[in-house]
């Protein structure tokens, strides 16, 4: 898979994830989580298009690392499969309704499936941008990864089963906090894609060793002999 083709990758899964949430948000009854809407009427389908989009784009990418640089990408890569893992097991077993005071097992795997995924991908987007070289790709990856990381924590803080949440009035707009954590961790990996094509873009191709003369130096002597011979 060439850069190219990663980020297409990536970017298509992102936007179709991005307008089947949209669809579910703006067309059916308001729900206080985005997986909410997978229990109302006509919400399942739009539910798990944007989980399944969204674990194709970390897929995508995944693999186009693991062609262009499977050494030095490959924490990021683990990061990612399971991030793309969490959003498959996500769709496959719904989360439990608001009013349930019962937790079931599919509600249980849920719950964990989407810590995995919330947590997995601002580390992804870390690990692929540390200690590279400071240029625009790698200072928003940084950047979409820390505000990735502090949506997360003032969700969790306002998450009615937080017991700060009572005191930061979070029933009021933890939802909200989930859907901006949601569309952060979208455009982290898009531009993920973004800044790692550029980089192997920006990558000068290796060309052979000229002497001062201009010609391109034909080794040491007894190779020169070896080949006369």
């Amino acid at each position: 898979m060439t850069p190219k083709q990663t980020v297409w990758g990536t970017l298509i899964g992102t936007v179709v994830s991005f307008c089947a949430l949209a669809y579910a948000q703006s067309a059916l009854p308001e729900q206080p989580l985005l997986s909410d809407y997978a229990l109302v009427s006509g919400g399942l389908p739009p539910v798990l298009i944007g989980m399944l989009a969204l674990a194709g784009a970390c897929l995508s990418l995944a693999y186009g690392l693991a062609a262009a640089d499977p050494v030095r990408t490959a924490a990021t890569r683990v990061l990612l499969l399971a991030g793309a893992a969490g959003l498959m097991m996500s769709a496959i077993f719904p989360t439990d309704a608001g009013t349930s005071q019962l937790g079931t097992l599919s509600g249980e795997i849920h719950r964990w499936a989407s810590a995995v995924v919330f947590t997995s991908l601002p580390v992804a987007g870390w690990s692929l941008a540390r200690g590279r070289a400071s240029a625009l790709g790698w200072n928003a990856v940084k950047a979409l990864s820390v505000t990735s990381t502090l949506s997360l924590a003032f969700y969790l803080a306002a998450h009615p089963a937080s017991v700060t949440s009572p005191l930061i009035d979070g029933g009021a707009y933890y939802g909200l906090l989930e859907r901006g954590l949601v569309v952060a961790e979208m455009a982290l990996l898009v531009v993920m894609a973004l800044a790692f094509a550029g980089k192997r873009a920006a990558a000068p191709a290796t060309a052979p060793a000229t002497a001062p003369s201009g010609r391109a130096e034909e080794g040491p002597p007894e190779r020169q002999e070896r080949l006369a011979a």
